[in-house]
């Protein structure tokens, strides 16, 4: 089981919502114009475009994992502010302005019919669609046994982080939090480290029962990949996508 194929839409959304989620991540929000929802399974991504004012005209799109719970009012997605000497766009933006929201599209996806022990491991806005998965578990109450795994920089980029609390209680989420580049004084007092073969089998003892499923940035990704081959967990069987 796969999950459905959903046909993809190309609509109009206006911007609900921009605001500093983190120092580095901006939380985006968008509703569509005709007041439609996107059907999709959790995990999956769209691509956004631009609009100019002046113009009409439609600015390249870039791809964005959906935060949201599935057929949400709102699609939730979480920007990085500054990347490869490029800010935001979203950064300027204000409630009215609109975008082509193109999706969704991609076979990262969570079935909970199919799994019902998963690990989740995320690299810092490779957490978005984990948030749409764990949101997705909450709603239909499928009480899926989840250990997530979720690496950021700094203690102050754990996006969403009172929510993902809240969900760590209601669900019953094994959370393991690791901070990378832990500063003096910054009142951290968890784990620290990069996610390496280690930290998971301390995490998921039973790591080769569960379905595990990996997002973050490219080297972050192969760094997990090459540490669940260690593991024993066969390659072809790892699901994993590239950053949010």
């Amino acid at each position: 089981m796969e999950g459905k194929i959903y046909p993809v839409s190309k609509k109009i959304y206006e911007l609900t919502l921009s605001q500093s989620e983190t120092p580095e991540v901006q939380l985006v929000r968008l509703k569509a114009v005709d007041g439609s929802t996107m059907a999709f399974d959790a995990g999956m991504f769209a691509m956004i475009s631009g609009i100019e004012k002046d113009t009409g005209k439609i600015m390249v799109g870039r791809a964005f994992s959906i935060a949201s719970e599935p057929n949400s009012e709102e699609m939730e997605y979480y920007v990085v502010k500054e990347h490869g000497g490029h800010t935001s766009y979203f950064l300027q933006s204000k409630p009215g302005d609109r975008y082509q929201v193109m999706g969704p599209y991609g076979q990262f996806k969570f079935v909970p019919e199919e799994n019902k022990k998963v690990v989740f491991i995320a690299g810092g806005t490779g957490f978005a669609p984990f948030m749409s998965m764990l949101r997705h578990i909450k709603k239909i109450n499928a009480g899926t046994d989840v250990i997530l795994i979720y690496s950021v920089k700094f203690p102050t980029e754990i996006i969403r982080k009172d929510e993902l609390m809240q969900l760590k209680e209601e669900l019953g989420i094994k959370l393991l939090i690791t901070v990378t580049r832990p500063q003096e004084g910054d009142g951290w007092t968890g784990k620290t480290g990069h996610v390496d073969a280690n930290m998971i089998k301390e995490a998921a003892p039973d790591i080769n029962d569960r379905t595990t499923y990996v997002c973050g940035p490219l080297p972050f990704v192969q760094a997990v990949k090459d540490a669940l081959v260690k593991l024993n967990v066969p390659k072809d069987e790892i699901k994993a996508d590239v950053w949010g």
